[in-house]
């Protein structure tokens, strides 16, 4: 039988968004009550209850992390412990709903008390339960799908600045996605981003297959330290109960960082690196490492947006961010970068889950492209170019256009075109066999229309 929640008052100190509380340690026949990042209810005295976790234990000092902030709370509040960690509700109910960083409805919809809830912020999966990744993850983006492909499980990050529109980005390719499940979790969000991300989600038409968790601005900075666990906690019993594949999409962990940085401030830890705490890889790896390839069942795959303050990618959460992950798409002046952006694992896919002439289409129009950016140099020092010099620059200048562009969504096919209408098939140095059987037999004049045929 369990013992009955008792209440405790012995408050010793609030500073900013953490209470500590001295707890009497249990004896042998009753454990102590707190434990860690279990819950507790705060009781004020106008008989206002907001929630807190447990984010420390010194022999009888708990600390608490208040959510929702500590307005009118005073040294006599009522504390107790709940006995559970925060949990979220998972169920099929889950899907085309908008909940807060707190996993309660914000949508006007159904209330979901009675729907079935899992805890957070659980352990990552047992390496012998993940499988090698081996399938593409198609976004209609064209430097994702043909340069730096997405893989099923992988977890990687954009690197932008503010100002970019990583959060069209992210839209689009939750939209695109061929992923069962989009569960999509906004940090910080102005409510005008958050509105964006619902109503093209809505009229997409995709929405019924979406979930979203929102941390408003407006909200408690401490609650967003909440979405990453509880968008994570809903991909995983996707993936894993009812074999979906999952595409878990975060933005911004900059702001999830400066979360962390704050709480940490307030607990007056000693700051390690600009601000932040010692253990910033250890909390960012534990959210990406969900990413897996289920043995027997789904995956869920991590696609974050990591601003970096000045566009530095030496930043402590940019550069803790990049030890962790697969590579990363690197988003500047509303494009891709081809020569930023890596990712590490579409060897595991490219030639093999898509079209045989993918890797050398990928590496030929590559290096094209850099032959491009060179004379481009040339030509801005007046130097003397080539006839080939020539041909590099309007390359470079189709390669721009049809291919960098975020807002665009071009078939592979278009690749061959293009290079079919600046080069000779020689001069391009792939194999014969694939030119034999891709390269259009007909090379196109500049300002000819190019028809958009659909990828094979």
């Amino acid at each position: 039988m369990s013992q009955p929640l008792s209440h405790y008052r012995n408050i010793l100190s609030i500073v900013g968004g953490i209470v500590r509380v001295r707890v009497p340690q249990g004896d042998e026949n009753r454990a102590s009550p707190a434990r860690f990042r279990d819950l507790a209810s705060l009781r004020k005295a106008d008989g206002e209850t907001v929630l807190a976790q447990v984010i420390r234990i010194d022999d009888d000092v708990v600390s608490l992390q208040v959510f929702g902030g500590t307005a009118g709370l005073t040294t006599q509040a009522s504390i107790r412990f709940l006995g559970h960690p925060m949990r979220v509700i998972c169920s099929q109910n889950v899907l085309g709903r908008a909940f807060n960083s707190l996993g309660e409805p914000m949508d006007r919809g159904p209330a979901l008390g009675e729907d079935r809830r899992v805890d957070i912020g659980g352990p990552s999966v047992n390496p012998m339960r993940r499988v090698m990744p081996s399938r593409m993850i198609r976004t209609d983006v064209p430097m994702i799908d043909v340069f730096n492909t997405l893989v099923e499980s992988q977890k990687i990050p954009i690197f932008s600045v503010a100002g970019e529109p990583y959060n069209a980005l992210l839209a689009r390719i939750a939209i695109h996605a061929d992923a069962d499940v989009v569960v999509f979790g906004g940090m910080g969000l102005i409510f005008d981003d958050y509105h964006y991300f619902r109503q093209r989600f809505l009229d997409a038409g995709v929405f019924a297959h979406t979930v979203m968790f929102a941390n408003l601005a407006s909200d408690s900075v401490v609650e967003r330290l909440l979405v990453p666990d509880m968008a994570l906690a809903v991909a995983e019993r996707f993936a894993v109960e009812e074999g979906k594949r999952v595409l878990v999409l975060l933005t911004d962990m900059t702001a999830f960082a400066d979360a962390l940085k704050e709480v940490g401030i307030s607990m007056e830890r000693v700051p390690s690196n600009r601000g932040h705490m010692g253990d910033l890889y250890s909390q960012l790896a534990r959210r990406y490492e969900k990413a897996c390839d289920f043995h027997g069942a789904g995956s869920v795959t991590v696609l974050t947006v990591t601003t970096m303050p000045g566009d530095d990618i030496t930043h402590p959460v940019p550069d803790n961010t990049g030890y962790i992950t697969e590579g990363q798409f690197y988003l500047r002046d509303g494009r891709i970068d081809p020569f930023g952006s890596l990712s590490r694992l579409k060897q595991h896919v490219i030639g093999k889950s898509t079209r045989e002439d993918h890797g050398a289409l990928m590496n030929t129009m590559i290096r094209l492209y850099a032959g491009a950016r060179d004379a481009q140099q040339k030509r801005a020092m007046a130097f003397e170019l080539s006839r080939f010099d020539e041909k590099l620059l309007r390359f470079g200048e189709l390669f721009e256009t049809r291919f960098m562009d975020v807002s665009v969504s071009l078939p592979l096919d278009l690749a061959w075109k293009t290079l079919a209408e600046c080069f000779e098939p020689q001069e391009l140095l792939m194999r014969q066999q694939l030119i034999d059987k891709f390269f259009p037999g007909k090379q196109q004049q500049p300002g000819e229309e190019t028809p958009a045929d659909s990828m094979a």
